[in-house]
């Protein structure tokens, strides 16, 4: 019976240590939602897409935190164009916490919902998404990896690559600047 008094107490607290710690799908969700705000910057695709004349357009980001804590939205669009999103790209993609994992589903433009599972570098400076799997029609392509490099407090780094049809893969990568 002794003992039974003496391991109680260490027990509870181990128990209460393990309840408060975080996970790591909650440091990387943590990681990303530090960069709650608005965005600007050039994007770079490789290969050239030459639809898109002038090469570095630039790009404008938000990143909003949302529903309790719970969700982190990030909208892109092409800076300097109308919020339309019948006329224009309007990308969202949704960060989450499920069980152990870091979460995205990517709303894609080209009509599909691609999910990928993300987790923050051991120096807490990059997240990275790897590809899980797809919803919705593959015809135009998806997204198939995402990775965010944070420089500081007002300077992020998005690199995204889309799987073109036939498995041909274009990266996007944008320079971003916090503008509020």
């Amino acid at each position: 019976m002794k003992c039974l008094r003496i391991m109680l107490p260490v027990v509870l607290i181990s128990l209460s240590a393990m309840a408060f710690a975080q996970s790591d799908a909650e440091k990387s969700f943590d990681q990303m939602k530090t960069l709650a705000g608005t965005w600007e910057g050039p994007v770079v695709l490789d290969p050239p897409d030459p639809e898109m004349s002038g090469g570095d357009k630039p790009v404008h980001v938000s990143l909003r935190v949302t529903s309790k804590g719970n969700a982190l939205v990030h909208e892109m669009q092409e800076a300097g164009t109308p919020l339309d999103a019948t006329r224009y790209d309007h990308p969202v993609t949704m960060f989450y916490v499920d069980g152990d994992r870091l979460l995205l589903t990517h709303y894609c433009d080209a009509g599909n919902r691609p999910r990928m599972a993300g987790k923050v570098s051991p120096d807490g400076k990059k997240v990275e998404f790897d590809f899980i799997d797809l919803s919705g029609g593959n015809q135009h392509g998806h997204m198939y990896h995402a990775l965010f490099t944070s420089v500081d407090a007002n300077h992020h780094i998005e690199d995204w690559t889309y799987m073109m049809p036939g498995d041909k893969p274009m990266h996007a990568r944008m320079d971003l600047r916090r503008t509020k």
